[in-house]
């Protein structure tokens, strides 16, 4: 009989003791992420005390420069007198010797095309290109996904019963603060950058000529070559003292297909980028749950805000990919997009699991709360993926046979 009555409470010490080592840890993972803020804001104030330091520095010997040209001026002959001549070459910079410029990346996808003359009247006409679609294409690596009503059914249940309804939160643009030291900067040396802007119209008209050839006649069949180019022509165009304010006395620069192929590069390297961060991803186990969760979430939100970038400027901007001979086929959900959406699934499996981990041991004290967060994110990933494969819907099944306990 005694024994019957010290085994519940074993149970329960041991259970105690497993939450207070739980508690601890996750204390420690908060001290120490107050004493990493700290540091911060620490490093912040003398960041903006150096700051100030230099700009009163600056301020005061823009003074003493000032002071010293008046006296200076006091003290010349009434009848000294600069003329225009001295007085522009005084301000003028050293001219810059003409640029020449490297020679743009191979094509390797060119290289056929360009040595082969194809007879118009011989060739048939081109197919038209693949209609655009928003949709997910019946093949692909997404092949395998399938919808799964039991994830709606669940979130629908959960968040009528604990009245909770999610709402979706924009993220506010907070306008950049502008630097006084580069405001006073550019006041101080207004004189010397226009003429030099002028020197560069004037001396580099080849070198930006030879640009403008390049520029108008790529065309590209992969993005890898794309990216190339993109980083050739910065790099060349880097030697201008002011890229834009040169390139506008050039009625020629082929400017809109220039920015569409920068923006081309930017976005196909944005969503490369997420997919290798998504691939490269992994659960540790000794991150407590909390944490862990909060990094799948967050890793979740890039990937979402990724794809919509894409999909809601897709059907726009594939006709000026086309228009300028970009690669355009990458922006479908049957290219780069289905990597990153694969890459969700892994996502939700890791939180799934994170989270029937943490019901089995007890480590939270509103288990009902995340049972709903398992749900929530599994029914957002559903959505925004089309469906689950064969790895999700296990860990799923595991979820909701502890939320209906």
């Amino acid at each position: 009989m005694m024994a019957d009555e010290i085994a519940p409470l074993r149970d329960q010490i041991n259970a105690l003791i497993e939450r207070n080592r739980y508690l601890e840890a996750q204390n420690l993972q908060l001290r120490q992420e107050a004493q990493l803020f700290r540091n911060q804001i620490q490093s912040l104030k003398e960041r903006d005390r150096d700051e100030k330091s230099m700009l009163a520095k600056k301020l005061h010997a823009s003074s003493l420069a000032s002071n010293c040209t008046f006296k200076e001026k006091q003290l010349l002959p009434d009848n000294y007198n600069l003329n225009s001549k001295q007085k522009v070459l005084r301000l003028e910079p050293k001219a810059k010797e003409p640029r020449v410029p490297k020679p743009p990346p191979s094509l390797k996808q060119l290289q056929a095309t360009q040595n082969v003359k194809i007879d118009c009247s011989q060739a048939p006409p081109p197919p038209p290109p693949p209609p655009l679609s928003s949709k997910l294409q019946g093949g692909g690596p997404l092949k395998s996904v399938r919808r799964v009503p039991e994830v709606v059914e669940l979130y629908r249940i959960l968040t009528r019963k604990e009245g909770k309804v999610d709402a979706k939160t924009g993220s506010v643009g907070i306008p950049v603060a502008m630097n006084p030291r580069e405001m006073i900067g550019e006041i101080e040396n207004r004189s010397a950058y226009v003429l030099a802007i002028k020197s560069d119209v004037e001396s580099q008209g080849e070198f930006i000529n030879f640009l403008a050839k390049e520029v108008d006649k790529a065309a590209y069949k992969d993005m890898a070559d794309v990216e190339s180019f993109v980083k050739w022509l910065d790099e060349e165009l880097s030697y201008l003292v002011d890229e834009r304010a040169v390139l506008k006395h050039f009625s020629h620069w082929p400017e809109k297909k220039a920015d569409t192929m920068r923006e081309a590069a930017c976005s196909y390297r944005d969503l490369k980028n997420l997919e290798s961060e998504v691939a490269s991803f992994h659960d540790d186990p000794t991150v407590i749950a909390s944490v862990a969760l909060k990094r799948v979430q967050a890793l979740q939100d890039k990937l979402e805000h990724g794809v919509h970038n894409i999909e809601r400027v897709r059907d726009s901007t594939s006709k000026r990919y086309r228009d300028f001979k970009i690669p355009w086929e990458w922006m479908l959900d049957t290219g780069i997009v289905s990597q990153i959406k694969l890459g969700s699934l892994k996502l939700v499996r890791i939180y799934m699991n994170r989270v029937v981990s943490a019901l089995k041991c007890e480590q939270f004290l509103d288990d009902e709360d995340l049972v709903l967060n398992g749900a929530r994110f599994a029914f957002r990933v559903h959505q925004f993926v089309g469906g689950f494969d064969e790895g999700s819907r296990r860990a799923f099944q595991e979820l909701k046979m502890l939320a209906s306990k």
